[in-house]
């Protein structure tokens, strides 16, 4: 196990009728003056905003509201809420919605306290100041209510990046599984899709004797393949929803990551696929993590196979442990399948001539070295081999 320091300083309040605090915990957190940042209308519509907004004025708080957060989040509101936050002296903001709003809401909070472009964060300068955040979550999914980092996408040359920072950590989530019940299906299965890739991504490690977190993260592995079904079948199961919810959480606050590499070629590959095509980011990784795994599978065959007996039940074949590293990663493409998840290029609405393109991007664009590395090293052959994979 690798030296590691590790402070995760959330509040979390979970449980039914919990965003009915949100004034108290804001207020808790030195909040004075609030922006709330929400997306495209489903919090309005189901009455959400109104019972946050109730709360923050039962707290005599101020408040402006910036709404219109797109699934992958676009530079172009960040901006917008820089200047916001800026010109109304905002001092906490408030993300009422998913990962892609509470990314959002971490960059504006990145940005607000930034002389520069706030895209420099997203080029690899580490964020150490921010207003505070606090969110309230709506789909369990990219566990950012939990973690240090966002990921935005630049419409100028449409780079989907990432930032990190423990400045952008919020600084309270509330968690209230009944928020994600009206969710459709479809969403339900990109978020536990997403959910098991942090997973995987710390899971493909090459650090040795990391059994603690090998452990921790197969027990959340399989309690996505027990509650996902589940919830597929009875959106409505509030216990399967407050498992999943809190397991996405502890997928990406990185308890689960601590002392190991990591790896996050899957997400880079991927981030391609959502920023060109604008499909949901749970269902590029659905059919991104069979095709790198198997690519990749070689580098150490035993940890997949590992994986693959511990996690997927799967025979372990010692005169041929590739053939139980194979299974497992069939087993967890099948397991895509099942709750609805695409399996291949032509299912995303990708195309097999934007290939060049997609890699190109991914290992020379927004000043990249020709590569990405992680598990293992892809320069731009491997990732297109990869990609071929897909279709």
């Amino acid at each position: 196990m690798e030296n590691f320091t590790f402070y995760s300083p959330t509040f979390f309040s979970f449980g039914k009728g919990m965003e009915n605090e949100a004034g108290k915990l804001a207020k808790r957190f030195g909040a004075t003056k609030i922006l709330i940042h929400y997306g495209c209308g489903s919090v309005v519509r189901s009455g959400l905003l109104d019972r946050v907004k109730k709360s923050l004025d039962e707290e005599n708080l101020p408040f402006v509201e910036l709404g219109g957060v797109q699934p992958n989040p676009r530079s172009g509101l960040v901006y917008k809420g820089i200047d916001l936050c800026k010109k109304e002296n905002i001092d906490f903001v408030l993300a009422v919605g998913g990962g892609s709003v509470i990314d959002s809401a971490k960059a504006i909070a990145a940005g607000t306290c930034y002389d520069g472009d706030f895209w420099d964060f997203y080029s690899g300068k580490y964020i150490e100041e921010a207003i505070p955040i606090g969110t309230i979550l709506t789909i369990a999914a990219a566990g950012s209510e939990g973690s240090p980092d966002s990921v935005i996408t630049n419409e100028d040359g449409m780079y989907k990046r990432g930032a990190s920072g423990d400045a952008i950590r919020p600084k309270f989530s509330i968690l209230n599984p009944e928020l994600t019940q009206t969710l459709p299906p479809y969403q339900t299965a990109c978020g536990i899709t997403d959910i098991m890739a942090h997973l995987y991504e710390r899971y493909l490690t090459n650090t040795k004797e990391v059994e603690v977190t090998d452990r921790l993260i197969e027990a959340l592995l399989l309690t996505m393949i027990h509650e996902g079904p589940r919830v597929i079948e009875d959106p409505n199961n509030y216990e399967a929803r407050a498992n999943i919810m809190w397991a996405g959480m502890m997928a990406h606050n990185n308890s689960v990551g601590v002392g190991r590499s990591q790896d996050w070629n899957s997400h880079d590959i991927e981030h391609e696929l959502s920023a060109k095509y604008d499909c949901a980011h749970g269902a590029g990784l659905a059919v991104t993590l069979p095709a790198i795994f198997t690519y990749v599978m070689k580098h150490d065959v035993m940890r997949f196979a590992k994986v693959a007996t511990r996690v997927w039940g799967c025979q372990m074949d010692f005169d041929n442990p590739e053939a139980t590293a194979k299974a497992g990663i069939e087993a967890l493409r099948n397991f895509y399948i099942s709750i609805g998840m695409p399996k291949n290029f032509d299912e995303l609405g990708a195309k097999k001539e934007d290939i060049p393109q997609l890699v190109d991007t991914l290992c020379d664009g927004n000043g990249r070295p020709g590569y990405i590395n992680g598990f293992v090293k892809l320069d731009k052959n491997d990732c297109t081999k990869i990609y071929e994979l897909m279709i």
